[in-house]
């Protein structure tokens, strides 16, 4: 089911609202701006993959892949229910999560044709209670009723491979060698996170594989 979200930053990214859900031959594309196709996608990169790599071969497009980095809580008794309570996840997302999903898109970026859009949002989650019984401690007591958007912090737009690099805080000082602990120590992340990072970042072609010694992989920025 398609969230206010999504409508949301469709509306933002189409010249106009005609502009949405344009039927482009076996492709409805979610705005057109210009000669530019945008598609706007919330949930994972990899389900619109095929998709974009059909249409880059003709069209220039934009990819908007929003990063939510805060979310207000919204709990509602039911459907159509009073508020129950309304409260900020201390949960927090960054730009770095973006890479997560990028494992799964390695083949389509960078494409001379393609621009990857993030901006990074505040959303409203209104939740209701799950009607199935929970089964295991970690399962959800709740629905996801919808996602609203609250408002864009910033935006981060990438063209090329070593664009990446950009959002990499400290580590764009980083010159020679190095493998994913020092790469972790400069991003202050898990090292399985700058493992991530670093499979993408290689698959893409902003670093290159120098070897391996104890402490792992050695890389390169690619020159």
């Amino acid at each position: 089911m398609e969230t206010t979200l999504h409508q949301q930053l469709k509306l933002a990214y189409a010249e106009n609202p005609a502009q949405t859900e344009v039927q482009l031959g076996r492709f409805r594309i979610d705005a057109v701006r210009g000669d530019e196709l945008i598609e706007v996608q919330c949930a994972s990169l990899s389900a619109i993959r095929d998709k974009c790599r059909k249409l880059l071969e003709r069209h220039s497009l934009r990819v908007v892949k929003p990063v939510v980095i805060r979310t207000r809580i919204h709990k509602l008794t039911s459907k159509t229910g009073k508020t129950k309570s309304r409260r900020m996840s201390p949960k927090r997302g960054s730009v770095l999560d973006l890479f997560e999903d990028l494992i799964y898109f390695t083949r389509v970026f960078p494409h001379p044709n393609l621009t990857l859009e993030v901006p990074l949002v505040h959303v409203e989650q209104i939740r209701i209670p799950s009607q199935k019984k929970r089964r295991r401690a970690w399962h959800k007591d709740y629905k996801v009723l919808d996602v609203k958007l609250e408002s864009i912090e910033s935006t981060h737009e990438f063209n090329q491979a070593t664009d990446l690099l950009s959002v990499l805080g400290d580590f764009q000082g980083v010159s020679g060698d190095f493998n994913t602990a020092d790469l972790a120590k400069a991003i202050d992340r898990p090292r399985h996170q700058a493992q991530q990072i670093a499979y993408v970042l290689r698959k893409v072609g902003a670093i290159d594989t120098q070897g391996r010694n104890r402490s792992g992989i050695v890389y390169q920025r690619a020159a």
